[in-house]
């Protein structure tokens, strides 16, 4: 994990952090103490693993190794899409149509839980409708259209809209686009807020945080013994909820899911004119190349811009100057805005880029490599742990039953591996 600046509140510096709502500095874990459940890891799937549990009645302890939301809660794109990270037509030709139907219900699922527990909560987290995915390729454009129509006529979901090329200058001031896909059900938001909100819930129902209380590693007993530095968790059940910050704490899984680092800026605020000329809706946006842009307007009027990605520990040194070229091409007009904020994090993504989810013997339970779909999928799992720690597995054993190959070349050579891989992908972007 690299080493990174951080802001007044104990975050890395980023416009999340620095527009963050009220944070709490949670006490670390001193002694031993004993819990129903442990969970390990403070981001969107152990949250919502400990709220949906707490509320079941179970005692809870939540172990974050930094603050709530440090990691890819906290600096992620603020997107939720609709679907799976991988396309209905492509589920249905791996699994059938059945599964793929099942997996679209859990995504819209997943996607009105994140809506219910804003609302419930009454967490203020910019939440803003709406999201248009742009082709970058012409071809991609004729994909974008096939799915507005199979989700109209297969899933009955009528909020996807076709954008032709014609019409898309006047939704977006970029020209390097061939279409897109408008989807009003889907919407943005600030997601470290969104971690912090769920965190306040949390303690509402009875949960126990610690920060700055990093999980050493475990007993495989019944009940489970947690260790940390400072002292222990006797609990029942473990939930893992780690996704790209796992490294050694669990070797069992460690290789079927691969941690990457993806970076942002937030540009100097464009003025509300400017804002709304630039993505007029408001809506947020990403493109189709396999080296994904995402971007977005933030509630102060700044370009929120997500572009590339490294494969190794560490993050570039400049990582305006590296996200720069990016925003650039999208956007030549805005050569003259500077940039106030930059950041990075990391993510798991699995070889399937589908979500990995399961349990390991005596008591453990894990979900993570949601490869980029974590806000709406990673609550969804945390209540799919609860289900399952409760003795209801079956929405779980869906997701727990999904294919969940090992990343080739073992613990020293599956970067270098995928960052080869990248490499190729990214050429296939340019041409």
């Amino acid at each position: 994990m690299p080493d990174e600046p951080e802001s007044e509140p104990g975050y890395p510096r980023s416009w999340y952090a620095a527009t963050a709502n009220e944070t709490v500095l949670r006490p670390a874990l001193r002694g031993s103490t004993r819990a129903d459940v442990c969970v390990i890891g403070g981001g969107y799937t152990g949250l919502s693993a400990a709220l949906h549990l707490a509320e079941r009645g179970y005692a809870v302890v939540l172990l974050e190794a930094r603050r709530v939301g440090w990691g890819a809660a906290g600096r992620n794109g603020g997107q939720v899409g609709s679907g799976q990270r991988v396309g209905e037509a492509e589920l249905e030709g791996r699994f059938g149509r059945e599964t793929a139907h099942r997996l679209w219900s859990l995504a819209e699922e997943a996607k009105a839980l994140v809506r219910e527990r804003v609302m419930r909560h009454h967490i203020d987290c910019d939440l803003t409708p709406g999201q248009l995915v742009v082709a970058a390729k012409s071809a991609h454009a004729r994909d974008l259209r096939a799915r507005a129509e199979k989700l109209a006529r297969d899933y009955d979901y009528p909020h996807a809209r076709f954008i032709a090329a014609g019409e898309l200058p006047g939704m977006l001031d970029s020209r390097t686009f061939y279409g897109g896909l408008l989807d009003q059900d889907a919407f943005h938001l600030h997601p470290l807020d969104l971690a912090l909100g769920l965190a306040r819930a949390c303690e509402a129902a009875g949960v126990r945080i610690h920060e700055e209380t990093t999980a050493l590693g475990y007993t495989q007993h019944d009940p489970a013994t947690v260790r940390t530095a400072g002292g222990e968790v006797v609990a029942g059940q473990v939930v893992l909820a780690c996704d790209g910050y796992l490294g050694g704490l669990e070797p069992r899984i460690a290789s079927r899911m691969m941690p990457i680092n993806n970076f942002m800026v937030a540009t100097a605020p464009l003025g509300a004119a400017r804002a709304r000329g630039l993505i007029r809706d408001r809506v947020c946006v990403h493109d189709t190349r396999f080296v994904v842009n995402y971007f977005r307007l933030s509630a102060d009027d700044r370009l929120l811009f997500g572009g590339g990605e490294n494969y190794r520990a560490g993050f570039p040194p400049d990582i305006a100057a590296f996200v720069r070229p990016y925003l650039l091409k999208i956007f030549p007009q805005l050569r003259d805005l500077a940039i106030d904020f930059a950041w990075g994090g990391t993510l798991g993504i699995s070889r399937t880029r589908l979500p990995h989810l399961g349990r390991l013997p005596p008591n453990l339970y894990f979900a993570h490599g949601f490869s980029g779909h974590g806000i709406s999928i990673g609550m969804l799992a945390g209540r799919l742990i609860a289900e399952a720690v409760a003795g209801s597995a079956e929405r779980f054993d869906v997701l727990a039953g999904l294919p969940a190959p090992r990343w080739p070349g073992g613990a020293l050579l599956r970067q270098p591996l995928l960052a080869l891989g990248m490499l190729w992908y990214a050429l296939r972007d340019r041409l």
